[in-house]
């Protein structure tokens, strides 16, 4: 069945390896009949720094309180264009592919801060009346699949169970849990590229892109990362995971439900 598909992606290079699988993304996906939107960040020249000039009718223009000026300018039509047309992706998509290089740890900047400037109060937290109620599995973006393609430098080992890095899955954390799984997206396993800053060969690249291919082949049909979902009675507060979840485990690996569990 034809889906919509929305590609995020963030380079600066376009002879980069990360802008290379963005083009497999798309051949592959439109070969299979799906339609395919780009958000090309650098090439959009994006804003990405989130600051006054996000909201051109403040509700108070004597003290910037960003959630009550992104709630205002949401609900009133007064959002800045770019952010208005980036939303509308995503409420148009089936499925966000999110392509980036692993820079510090993290997202590279200006996609944190599309991120940041996209998900406006009322849209992606504070859905429906305000308040946390549809969070973590629920959301204006439910129904939704979302997978992460990141390149990183380091060998797989550093990124491993017991790496010097930690694990993949882990850092992005922020990421997938808290700003795809957040809004109510089914988040794919990471699908990540090691040393990518050390590919030099032709044979290596196609091994690569052979890879991804498969991984795309799955995107409607792989099972998503099992995220404990806030309203599914793990966290009766909504704030803290109840005693007979998970007993003994904290942090991070305590959200992530054994499959047999699910």
């Amino acid at each position: 069945m034809k889906k919509n598909i929305l590609i995020v992606y963030a380079h600066p290079e376009p002879t980069s390896l990360t802008r290379q699988l963005v083009d497999v993304t798309t051949e592959t996906l439109s070969a299979a009949g799906h339609t395919v939107v780009h958000s090309d960040l650098y090439g959009m020249k994006w804003k990405a720094v989130y600051d006054a000039d996000d909201f051109p009718m403040r509700d108070n223009p004597e003290r910037l309180s960003f959630i009550m000026e992104s709630g205002h300018a949401y609900a009133s039509g007064h959002q800045t264009p770019d952010v208005i047309a980036e939303q509308q992706k995503l409420l148009e998509a089936d499925a966000v592919v999110l392509q980036f290089p692993l820079w510090w740890y993290g997202v590279p900047a200006i996609l944190k801060g599309w991120i940041e400037r996209v998900y406006a109060f009322g849209f992606a937290y504070g859905y429906q009346n305000g308040s946390n109620e549809f969070r973590f599995g629920e959301g204006i973006l439910k129904g939704k699949r979302a997978l992460v393609n990141v390149q990183a430098g380091g060998p797989a080992a550093d990124y491993g169970p017991r790496g010097i890095n930690g694990p993949i899955e882990q850092l992005l954390f922020p990421l997938t849990h808290g700003a795809l799984f957040y809004p109510g997206m089914d988040v794919l396993p990471t699908h990540a590229i090691y040393r990518a800053a050390h590919v030099s060969t032709a044979e290596e690249v196609e091994a690569i892109k052979e890879a991804w291919r498969v991984r795309l082949a799955g995107l409607f049909t792989d099972a998503p990362i099992p995220f404990r979902s806030q309203n599914g009675g793990d966290f009766p507060d909504r704030h803290t995971m109840a005693d007979h979840v998970a007993p003994g485990q904290t942090g991070l690996a305590a959200h992530v439900a054994d499959p047999a569990d699910t």
